[in-house]
């Protein structure tokens, strides 16, 4: 029996072949569910019992359910109707599109329809789908029509739904120090460079060190420049991050070079983290990486200008 108290968030997302629920599936993904397609029905009690202990399991589940579910829907109805019965959090959303366009979709897919070998008439298949989702569309607390949605629009409305839940939506975003003579990341979504401001490698004291040293960041972090910078990155960052998480972005990558990656970008990623924390609270996840810290060893020779 399901323990109520442990089984994780479930959604069940169902509908129409061609209706959109693999793009949905996907976007549940991205935005922090463990997702399962077509998992057989009878499956779904041993699943939840298992996600009661099992850290990977225990946030958001999302399970695919069509025609195609071992067991059959009839056997996924009883499973949901079971789990609410045992009050285990449980939602279930279909969707729907009109026949002509779901016609259209696999004329253009060229893709069989699930249910092609009993039938070779595709208006008869969908036909026959629509009446076999029948009861389990009645149990949705949500249906949405993707006649007319384009993929990002789809996303969109999902992004919305699930931020309203009592479980808000966080964007990994990562700030990543680097140096430009190694190349610009190639995830980077954002690039900024500070190859304008002083570099301590021309001080004689400083130059050995790196952006994680005290001396090394106040000497980066009290230049004027540098101050205004983070001033500014801070307020911009502070506005996009969120709006980058409400239209679905699941990570984002800021970049962020000086030359060779040990000095400037180092100390001041460590700064404008702190930074964003303190504007944004819990309500990003902001982490730190220094991509060029295996070249910072004294054994190895600084080449050029760091």
């Amino acid at each position: 029996m399901v323990d109520a108290a442990k089984a994780p968030h479930c959604v069940f997302v169902t509908g129409m072949s061609g209706a959109g629920k693999s793009q949905a599936l996907h976007a549940f993904e991205d935005l922090g569910y463990y997702v399962i397609d077509n998992l057989p029905s009878v499956l779904i009690p041993d699943l939840l019992r298992v996600a009661e202990d099992a850290p990977l399991l225990s946030g958001r589940l999302c399970l695919g359910v069509d025609v195609r579910s071992g067991g059959g829907v009839q056997a996924a109805v009883s499973e949901i109707g079971r789990l609410k019965a045992h009050g285990a959090q449980v939602e279930v959303i279909f969707f729907d599109c009109d026949d002509n366009e779901l016609l259209k979709r696999f004329s253009t897919a060229r893709r069989p329809h699930p249910l092609a070998a009993e039938s070779d008439d595709l208006l008869r298949c969908v036909a026959l789908e629509r009446e076999r989702l029948a009861e389990i569309r009645s149990l949705a607390g949500i249906c949405i029509d993707t006649t007319s949605l384009s993929v990002h629009e789809l996303r969109h409305l999902l992004v919305e739904h699930i931020a309203a839940s009592d479980q808000p939506l966080k964007m990994r975003t990562r700030l990543v120090s680097f140096g430009f003579k190694y190349g610009v990341p190639i995830d980077a979504d954002l690039v900024f460079d500070l190859r304008f401001l002083p570099n301590p490698y021309f001080v004689e004291h400083l130059k050995h060190g790196t952006g994680l040293d005290t001396e090394v960041a106040s000497f980066v972090m009290t230049q004027p420049p540098a101050v205004r910078l983070l001033e500014d990155l801070t307020q911009l960052l502070g506005w996009l991050l969120p709006a980058y998480a409400r239209e679905g972005k699941p990570r984002l990558t800021v970049a962020i070079g000086c030359t060779g990656g040990r000095h400037r970008s180092v100390a001041f990623s460590e700064r404008l983290a702190l930074a964003l924390r303190a504007a944004l609270g819990h309500a990003q996840d902001i982490a730190v990486r220094h991509r060029e810290r295996e070249r910072w060893s004294d054994k190895a020779p600084l080449h050029g200008l760091v």
